[in-house]
């Protein structure tokens, strides 16, 4: 079971980045008539997913050394970077890009370059994903 758990994370991190950034927040933005109310909800919901990114990121960081053990999970070695990168990237956006949108100010700037941060984060996540989904256990 304790092998499982990686992939588990990581699935989640994934599919959750997917979900919000590429269905429910175009969706409410097509759906919802007023351009506002569709951002203010967006924002919520990328808020909320931030913190599903460092939920799952602490229990990858927490699994990427067996208790007790001499070395980390072979995972470890390149999954690292994936993983402390995307959790950056989710705290970045969030703590420095977010406010800045929430705030108007230079919208299409900060709205670009929170986009990118995003699409990132999303490498990272499937970046970790395809490398645990190749391993044997």
């Amino acid at each position: 079971m304790y092998e499982r758990l990686p992939i588990f994370a990581a699935a989640l991190w994934w599919g959750s980045l997917s979900a919000i950034g590429f269905m429910a927040v175009p969706m409410l933005f097509a759906n919802l008539g007023n351009p506002t109310v569709a951002g203010n909800m967006a924002a919520k919901l990328f808020a909320a997913q931030t913190w599903v990114t460092v939920a799952c990121c602490v229990v990858l960081l927490l699994l990427s050394k067996r208790r007790h053990a001499e070395q980390e999970e072979g995972w470890a070695k390149t999954g690292l970077i994936f993983v402390i990168g995307g959790l950056l990237l989710a705290l970045l956006v969030q703590y420095g890009v977010s406010p800045r949108i929430v705030a108007r100010q230079d919208l299409r700037l900060w709205h670009t370059v929170g986009t990118v941060m995003y699409a990132l984060q999303w490498v990272c996540a499937a970046g970790l994903l395809w490398l645990l989904g190749k391993r044997t256990p």
